[in-house]
């Protein structure tokens, strides 16, 4: 993705999250698949122990991963400190569609009211971001006229995604795999570059 989609991106998702006015957005349900649900899926896939890993950095990854997730917040709402947007709700590139000129949305079967960090951090952390993609994350990011408070709530959201994604990479069965070898190493990098 070139520096022109890149910023069309930009473009499209604020137009997206901010389609809708604050009493109309009010009455949207919650999309699923938020925070807090993501976390507890986590916590469950943690229960039935960690996978085996197929690279010691999978194994260091998701044990830091379930560390930082430990001592995080963002599974608890953030009472207003980020505003409610309209959130398509699958951040896959495939449904952010480049027509020469705009990028143009599909998929709308899991939207709902979100909040804007979340929404970015699932275009982001998204596995077609970086698999077989080239998403400039910092491009799209500086496009993007975030507040303070949708910055730090953005990098918590983008840990979160990374971290299950890895546990989903990890989780491929080996005999019939679905993505290709080193896939989960490469998450697992991708998670502890944001874990600092």
């Amino acid at each position: 993705m070139g520096a022109r989609e890149t910023a069309a991106l930009a473009t499209t998702l604020t137009e997206l999250h901010t389609c809708l006015p604050a009493a109309r957005l009010a009455e949207v349900p919650a999309r699923p698949g938020r925070p807090a649900g993501i976390a507890a899926r986590i916590r469950t896939w943690q229960a039935a122990g960690l996978p085996r890993a197929q690279a010691p950095e999978v194994s260091a990854a998701l044990r830091g991963g379930l560390r930082w997730l430990d001592g995080s917040d963002v599974a608890r709402p953030s009472a207003g400190a980020v505003p409610a947007v309209f959130g398509p709700g699958d951040g896959n590139l495939a449904n952010y569609l480049w027509d020469g000129a705009r990028v143009r949305v599909v998929d709308f079967e899991e939207s709902g009211r979100s909040d804007r960090a979340f929404e970015i951090a699932e275009v982001t952390e998204h596995v077609s971001a970086w698999l077989g993609g080239s998403l400039d994350v910092p491009g799209l990011l500086h496009h993007l006229d975030l507040t303070p408070a949708e910055t730090a709530r953005l990098t918590e959201c983008r840990r979160l995604l990374a971290l299950v994604w890895l546990f989903m990479l990890a989780l491929d069965a080996p005999d019939r795999p679905r993505n290709p070898p080193g896939t989960a190493a490469r998450q697992a990098r991708r998670l502890l570059d944001l874990l600092g």
